[in-house]
């Protein structure tokens, strides 16, 4: 650790040292079996002489704090006297009460339980390291010369391009590498795009039920947000309040319920957009996991007056480790949010993006996408089988051909905190529907994934999930 001496301190400086570093035995920042400094290279940082700190090591070690070892140097022994309660906490500080207000979502970091049926999970063993290693080991070689540069705010102009094609190929989108924004993920485009368009006090509009980071994101930059229903065919655009300056829509799959955005509907928001001078927001959550219907075209596609951003991630489709996605901006917005983009953190890691653009150069992303939708399709087919087996007569599940997850209305179901006991005592973990409501009634259910769930334990799981919800 780094010891500090005070010439004006009217205490001795080998008494300095001793304070120092008995304090930091005693609140832990020199844990047992930390290793002190030698005394002659302490005493040479310091400029003093080597007797001030084997004086104040001498007295440490008789008190009982540290010990000689053999070859030489001391380590710390234990903590010789209580650590006070109250240090780690005090503070003068206070956060405003936007912040104090926001809430964490989807933090269960519980040990791994036998079954994991949470929404937004995925099969990590379905990861390609072997090919991943081989674009990253390439990224280093061709980022060789430009190692100490942050990089484009917006990403790597080759990743961008490369990002250009396939969106253009796997979901008809029509975006230029100047039009695209290289994000940390969905969360972090909801972010830049609400410093751009919106102030303070400003409305956006997001739905109900939906995904409480949006909103709890907008309320802690100030924005005044309004739950929008959402029926089987989507957000209701008749319900959308007419100050709006921002709606946020996931019109593939609707989270939570896995409800797809009917055409009707899709034209209707843009024609609400267009009346209304909003923006939208399409977060094109789980698209490229479809396993029947065909997909309908995307709002981007249909847009004709810029108003729509379309963003995506690879937290599904690749790792959520990676926190990387993507933002489609409007061409009039892309110099303000790079910009912006700038401020906050400079830009997204070269390495990381670089080892992208050689992952889906090379093919890797599309061979291991047509293997995960096979893999995802068979887990798909057998939840479905396993829920049309039970008869509870009151649970409704809402059909969805989309995504890696199903949304279970359960009226009958317990409360939340006993409906998770129930599912640990059972080795389940699990993702309630309630917490999916923010400005409404909330709904009793389960929001089912299915991704990290191996297919031959999908027929067990829903049985001991059906005995969770009697």
């Amino acid at each position: 650790m780094e010891l500090f001496l005070d010439p004006s301190d009217h205490r001795s400086l080998s008494m300095q040292l001793y304070d120092q570093i008995r304090e930091a035995i005693a609140d832990g920042r020199l844990p047992p079996g930390g290793r002190l400094q030698p005394s002659r290279a302490a005493a040479k940082d310091l400029g003093v002489a080597r007797s001030t700190v084997t004086d104040a090591y001498t007295r440490l070690a008789a008190e009982g704090h540290i010990a000689g070892r053999r070859g030489g140097g001391s380590v710390v022994v234990g903590h010789a006297f209580p650590r006070p309660a109250q240090a780690a906490a005090r503070t003068a500080l206070t956060p405003t009460a936007q912040a104090a207000a926001v809430r964490r979502y989807g933090t269960d970091w519980q040990p791994h339980a036998g079954f994991d049926l949470r929404a937004g999970q995925v099969d990590t063993r379905l990861f390609p390291v072997a090919d991943w290693r081989r674009s990253s080991n390439r990224a280093v070689t061709r980022l060789a010369r430009h190692y100490g540069h942050y990089g484009d705010p917006a990403g790597s102009i080759a990743l961008r391009g490369t990002l250009t094609h396939w969106l253009a190929r796997s979901r008809g989108v029509a975006a230029t590498p100047e039009s695209i924004v290289v994000t940390h993920g969905a969360g972090h485009a909801v972010d830049l795009l609400a410093r751009v368009l919106l102030r303070p006090g400003d409305v956006a509009a997001v739905e109900e039920p939906g995904y409480p980071p949006v909103t709890n994101l907008l309320r802690s930059l100030g924005i005044t947000v309004v739950g929008v229903p959402v029926d089987d065919h989507g957000l209701i655009v008749d319900a959308l309040p007419a100050t709006a300056r921002l709606v946020h829509v996931t019109p593939s799959h609707q989270y939570p319920l896995g409800v797809v955005l009917s055409r009707q509907r899709r034209l209707a928001l843009l024609h609400w957009a267009s009346r209304h001078g909003a923006a939208v927001m399409e977060d094109d959550y789980d698209s490229e996991f479809r396993y029947t219907t065909r997909p309908l075209e995307p709002l981007h596609r249909l847009d004709r007056d810029g108003r729509v951003i379309y963003v995506g991630t690879f937290s599904k489709t690749l790792s959520p480790t990676l926190r990387t996605g993507f933002a489609v901006v409007p061409p009039g917005l892309v110099p303000a949010i790079t910009t912006v983009r700038q401020v906050v953190d400079a830009g997204p890691p070269p390495l990381i993006t670089e080892a992208l653009n050689v992952f889906i150069e090379q093919g890797h992303f599309d061979r291991h996408l047509r293997r995960s939708r096979k893999v995802y399709a068979e887990r798909h087919h057998a939840i479905r089988t396993a829920l049309s087996s039970l008869s509870r007569s009151r649970l409704t599940v809402i059909p969805s051909q989309v995504g890696l997850h199903m949304t279970l209305l359960a009226p009958d179901a317990p409360d939340d905190d006993e409906l998770i006991e129930r599912a640990a005592r059972r080795g389940l973990r699990l993702s309630s529907l309630r917490l999916t409501y923010q400005h409404g009634e909330p709904q009793a259910g389960i929001v089912l994934g299915f991704g990290a769930l191996d297919t031959v334990d999908i027929a067990q799981a829903i049985r001991l999930l059906d005995r969770c919800l009697g």
